[in-house]
């Protein structure tokens, strides 16, 4: 890559020991060696508001400082993986707050990778599915690849290691996916060909 691309990574926990924040940092650093600029997003570290319509004047001091701190942070995104462990058939309360407290500036027009985790062996399928809901209803552009890991918790040791080679080889495919899409989405040398297919001439045969 010759200009570099910047990736978030948010993840939908507040645990210290969280599986799903583990395999992001996977994803993100695969993506770090394709030539991204990433960055694990934690929200842990925001005190957002329940995503409600506030109007400025109604919102919280502190709230209102957390969200605009929050909002930066996809300022020059061209990627961003959102990771969700599944509770109850979805995506957490807390991912789904913080994405409710975003929007179009946010998201739109921009690469999504998915990631999931479940506690079961069936794995993460709904809360994939929701988040894909999600990201096309912000016109976003998610991609097909995604990863879902049944039984997270003992696909991890205490320093994020993972402990299997095939769960990883997905993680790091995804991290590879979301550089690249975002390295071509955002390459000027694509944008002039794009321009320059649009400005073409009509083809003259057939109506």
């Amino acid at each position: 890559m010759t200009d570099q691309v910047k990736i978030i990574g948010i993840v939908g926990s507040v645990s210290k020991d969280s599986s799903t924040r583990k395999a992001m940092k996977i994803v993100l650093d695969e993506a770090a060696k394709r030539g991204a600029l990433t960055e694990l997003v934690d929200l842990r570290e925001y005190d957002l508001p329940i995503a409600v319509r506030y109007s400025n004047d109604e919102m919280p001091k502190h709230h209102r400082k957390a969200l605009e701190k929050f909002k930066s942070k996809f300022d020059g995104a061209v990627g961003i993986i959102l990771g969700s462990p599944e509770y109850h058939g979805s995506m957490t309360g807390v991912l789904k707050n913080a994405i409710d407290n975003l929007g179009f500036d946010q998201f739109q027009g921009k690469i999504v990778g998915l990631l999931g985790t479940a506690g079961g062996e069936m794995g993460a399928t709904n809360t994939l599915n929701h988040l894909r809901l999600v990201g096309r209803n912000l016109h976003s552009w998610v991609l097909p690849k995604q990863v879902s890991i049944g039984k997270a918790r003992s696909k991890f040791d205490d320093n994020g290691t993972c402990l299997d080679e095939r769960i990883e080889k997905r993680l790091r495919e995804l991290g590879s996916e979301v550089a690249r899409f975002s390295y071509l989405h955002h390459s000027k040398e694509i944008s002039k060909f794009v321009d320059m297919w649009l400005g073409s001439q009509e083809n003259p045969g057939g109506d």
